[in-house]
């Protein structure tokens, strides 16, 4: 997991702020995608009631991190739900945590929480708390986010990732401002530190949303992107990592990427792992090869069939016949691959531990090659 950076000299430039919300994304910059339309948002928030919160600490010239949460059934009421959910690893040199329960059980029952590698232990234990503090234990309900998902990418190029600044706090205020709507992306929360491709990468998001006859229903990604050499950098299908060599920080092919699918089709466990499965597709749109060393671990949820959880009968569950699931692997794979992109675009280019800058994605490089090519939507 540790990514190696060349110590040649880089140029140092000033430290950006994190985009947020609002600011460019992919698509205003014309880069075209496939598989569908897109939600009002463009989002993971696209699926009724996901919230998703960021906390992004920025100190100093050293710490470059945070972290992010996704509640796939927000802070409400329903927020003890648990989901049906699948996972998926393409190359495990990673961890997200809570994926042994989701293989025996099928559910998700906690918030999913994605950091830095050594704040994987922080973010597990402030889940807990959270939980005992908002749901205090009584009696033999002593379960609420006891297996909470905690997943991470390696920051430790741009931060000082051994100085552990990822505290309890921080992750009680991801949870607590998890919210739906617009989703900030870039150099925020988890994916504050992160390197994409040698560009700086970061939180990306994108949705679909079906037409009547694929039965309306949303898929939504989100990604924290810290994976690929610049080489294999594929935009809109063309080699554009070929063409913009300049800024290279790696030696290698190291990385991983973290990503989450939401849905609220009615989809039982096994049909989750099939959706998660395809994010892989998507991933290897942008010109992933999943190298030895990156971590490529993949969640889906449904937020479907809100009974799941419950003990004290049969539950009655709606589900969606296998045959009719091909327009949701469209989906999946169409939004894995724009939310990459889109965690490109927001990146900017930032300093951090020891001196190290990674630049931002060169829009109008990236729009000039795709107009060379005919691929340029606007």
């Amino acid at each position: 997991m540790k990514v190696r950076f060349r110590q040649t000299p880089l140029l140092l430039l000033a430290l950006s702020l994190p985009a947020s919300a609002g600011e460019p994304r992919a698509r205003d910059l014309g880069i075209p995608f496939d598989f569908g339309t897109p939600g009002k948002w463009n989002a993971i928030t696209d699926v009724p009631g996901v919230e998703v919160g960021h906390t992004t600490l920025i100190q100093g010239d050293s710490v470059r991190t945070g972290v992010t949460a996704v509640l796939p059934r927000g802070k409400g009421a329903g927020a003890r739900k648990p989901s049906f959910s699948g996972v998926f690893s393409l190359n495990g040199a990673g961890e997200m945590t809570g994926t042994a329960w989701i293989e025996e059980s099928g559910l998700l029952d906690s918030p999913i929480l994605i950091t830095n590698t050594n704040s994987i232990g922080v973010a597990h234990e402030a889940a807990i708390r959270y939980a005992a503090r908002r749901w205090p234990p009584q009696g033999d309900d002593w379960t609420a986010w006891s297996t909470p998902v905690v997943a991470e990418t390696w920051d430790g190029g741009l931060n000082d990732i051994y100085g552990m600044h990822v505290k309890l706090e921080h992750v009680f205020a991801a949870i607590d401002s998890a919210a739906g709507g617009a989703v900030a992306e870039g150099s925020v929360g988890g994916g504050t530190g992160m390197v994409c491709y040698e560009f700086k990468g970061g939180i990306g998001t994108a949705s679909r949303v079906l037409d009547a006859g694929g039965g309306g229903y949303a898929v939504g990604v989100l990604v924290q992107a810290n994976f690929g050499a610049r080489h294999q950098l594929r935009i809109a299908g063309l080699p554009v990592g070929l063409e913009l060599q300049d800024g290279l920080v790696r030696s290698d092919d190291p990385g991983s990427i973290i990503i989450v699918v939401g849905t609220d089709a009615p989809l039982l466990p096994h049909q989750l792992k099939r959706l998660a499965r395809r994010a892989a597709l998507g991933l290897a749109r942008t010109g992933s090869v999943a190298g030895n060393s990156s971590g490529d671990l993949f969640i889906a949820f449904s937020t479907a069939n809100p009974a799941a959880g419950d003990a004290a009968g049969p539950v009655v569950l709606e589900m969606l016949p296998n045959g009719r699931m091909g327009k949701l692997f469209e989906a999946t794979v169409g939004a894995t691959e724009e939310a990459i992109v889109n965690a490109l675009v927001a990146g900017r280019t930032l300093t951090g531990y020891q001196g190290r800058t990674v630049v931002g994605l060169p829009h109008e490089k990236v729009r000039e090659i795709l107009r060379r090519h005919g691929r340029l939507t606007r």
